[in-house]
């Protein structure tokens, strides 16, 4: 059943921000407590190996590493319907306002976790902001046909 959800937290991000990574909406589980946080979502191991760092386990530390790291992390979505997790259910989206972000830190490359934050971006944000988004492979369980180990190469291009 779907019910009317508004995004639970704000964006992670300072002024010496220099990526930007987007999600959809955050899944059921993370709606209770921070971004990526199902257990099975693999965002976390893919950030702590491509920055060489041991697993962040706590979300104080998840905001440190993402700031020290000059990443930006936040959803395309601000409110839509919603049926559990599920982002092909999503219905009656409003998108967040990316230029608090975008204006207010120093953003060159904006990433897509997945193909649907990549869909939305283009029909919410990009006609506003006329700003290319890089589409990766999303780190979320229900890919479960992407292994770690090329999720790691995909992503990759976020540390150049």
């Amino acid at each position: 059943m779907k019910s009317f959800e508004k995004h639970p937290f704000a964006p992670v991000f300072d002024k010496n921000s220099e990526i930007l990574i987007l999600g959809s909406f955050p899944s059921k589980t993370s709606r209770q407590n921070f971004y990526y946080h199902h257990p099975q979502n693999r965002f976390w191991k893919i950030l702590s190996r491509l920055f060489g760092e041991p697993f962040l386990a706590d979300i104080p530390a998840r905001r440190d590493f993402l700031l020290a790291h000059h990443i930006a992390l936040w959803d395309v979505i601000a409110s839509c319907e919603i049926e559990g997790s599920s982002d092909g259910s999503i219905q009656n989206a409003l998108p967040n306002d990316l230029g608090l972000i975008l204006e207010n830190s120093c953003v060159k490359k904006i990433f897509a976790n997945g193909k649907k934050a990549g869909e939305l971006y283009q029909r919410h944000c990009y006609p506003k902001l006329g700003r290319d988004i890089v589409v990766l492979p999303s780190s979320s369980p229900a890919n479960a046909r992407c292994s770690l180990e090329a999720l790691l190469e995909a992503w990759r291009v976020i540390c150049l």
